[in-house]
Order: C-alpha cells, then sequence, then structure tokens
C-alpha cells in the first residue's frame, strides 16, 4: 500500500500496531477545516476499539459534538475494510452519530488523506427509529428504520430523489439488507437548518437523507468505494459488530 504523505494512524491493538493510509484520485472538495498533524497514535478506550486521538482533538470534533468513542470505533472499521481491500475510495470517511438529536449537525465528512472536517451537517434517520432521536435499528426489509453499522459506498444514480448514492452494507444482521431495502443517501426538503428549531427533524423510510443545497457535493465526493459509519452509543451493536468485534 502507498504511503499516505501526510500522517499515519498507529492503532494500540495486537493486530494492528502501525497503519499507512493510500492517496486516492485527487477529487474536487468542499471547504475543510484544516490541520496540521503528521503522526496519530491512538489509545484504546475501555477494551473497546482504539482511535486516532490526535487527529480527533486536532480537528476539535468534540466542540462539533462528536464524541471520541464514536471516532475510534469509525477509524477502527474503516481501516480494517481497508486492510481487506473493500474500499477503493479511501480518501474519505463518513461519520452518522445517531446518539444525537436530528436537529443536531450529526454526519461529519473526514479527509483521510489530508487530515481535515470537510463537512458537518444535518441527517435524517428512519421514521421508526424515533422521533427526535433514532433508538431503534432495524435490517428488515420493510421496518422504514435506520440500520447500523459500516458500509461501503457504490455507484450513483438518479431516482425520484434526483442524484442519489447506493450503499452496501458489511455487517451481517446490522444493515446487509440495505441494498435490498433501498437505503441511499439522498437529497430531501424536510432536512435542513429551519428544521433544527422544530420538534423534531424530518425523518425517511431509512435512508441517510442529507439537505437538499448539500447533497450532491456530499454525494460526488464519498461515492464509488468510500467508507460510511452509523454509530449509536446505546443497544448491542458495539459490543457484537461482526467487524469491530472480528
Amino acid at each position: 500500500m502507498q504511503k499516505n504523505h501526510f500522517f499515519a494512524i498507529i492503532l494500540a491493538s495486537v493486530s494492528l500496531a502501525f497503519i499507512s493510509f493510500a492517496a486516492p484520485a485527487k477529487k474536487a472538495s468542499l471547504t475543510p477545516t484544516a490541520v496540521d498533524t503528521a503522526v496519530v497514535t491512538a489509545a484504546p478506550s475501555g477494551g473497546a476499539a482504539a482511535g486516532a486521538l490526535a487527529l480527533y482533538e486536532s480537528l476539535n470534533l468534540d466542540s462539533v459534538g462528536l464524541s471520541r468513542p464514536a471516532f475510534e470505533y469509525a477509524v477502527k472499521g474503516y481501516q480494517k475494510l481497508v486492510d481487506s481491500g473493500l474500499v477503493t475510495n479511501q480518501q474519505y470517511l463518513t461519520i452518522v452519530d445517531f446518539s444525537q438529536s436530528g436537529r443536531k449537525k450529526r454526519l461529519y465528512l473526514i479527509d483521510m488523506e489530508h487530515g481535515t472536517l470537510v463537512k458537518n451537517t444535518f441527517v435524517s434517520h428512519g421514521k421508526n427509529s424515533g422521533l427526535d432521536k433514532a433508538e431503534k435499528f432495524s435490517n428488515t426489509l420493510n421496518s422504514e428504520q435506520s440500520s447500523l453499522g459500516f458500509y461501503v459506498t457504490g455507484a450513483t444514480y438518479t431516482g425520484k430523489h434526483g442524484l442519489s448514492l447506493r450503499l452496501d452494507g458489511k455487517e451481517q444482521g446490522y444493515n446487509s439488507n440495505a441494498m435490498a431495502r433501498g437505503v441511499v443517501v439522498h437529497g430531501a426538503a424536510y432536512v435542513n437548518a429551519a428544521r433544527a428549531n422544530s420538534a423534531f427533524m424530518g425523518r425517511s423510510q431509512g435512508c441517510p437523507a442529507l439537505p437538499e443545497n448539500e447533497y450532491t457535493e456530499v454525494i460526488n465526493l464519498i461515492k464509488d468505494g468510500s467508507v460510511l459509519f452509523n454509530y449509536y452509543d446505546g443497544g448491542d451493536y458495539l459490543q457484537n459488530s461482526p467487524l469491530l468485534n472480528s
């Protein structure tokens, strides 16, 4: 694997001692929050997945609502998928933090090649997952709930919501039916800053829907083989995730 010229992530685990990121083809970029970091050292967190602590702190992710455990789990799964050869767009890691209210900007798009936070915006959850917060998750057809875990993005297509992005769920029992369910990234009028002042954000049928003025840019960055992670700090997912516990 070609070494990334900007930083490496060291995971404190038996199987992963040193990690180098490959640099994919350069893509168009949104305005990022830049950081100056060469080496990111991670420490274990309560026996769970180790994360990139220095990068987390450099990006001030706590100030924009992303918890350290969410980031650490995301990086651990991201690296496992990269090592498996399933990730062809290694530059971007997208984290959706469902432990936050839907009225918060809980989607984080991180450029892993340059060490930048590219985007922090609103994202929907499924209408049967909860009202203001997502609390129930499902991999079942027609559940209209969100699904937790790691996905690899696929190709784009034009559907009833315009430009849309297919998602391939990589965790059996948690999101492996995403393709069959039609769970995709798309834009929606019911996800916007104005709804942040209402009782709850608009909800989807299980798709991570984005604001209409942002979804095209985001989709064009993360399409064709990047990692997307749906996180939640409750339930049994973190303890039983096939990817995080393998």
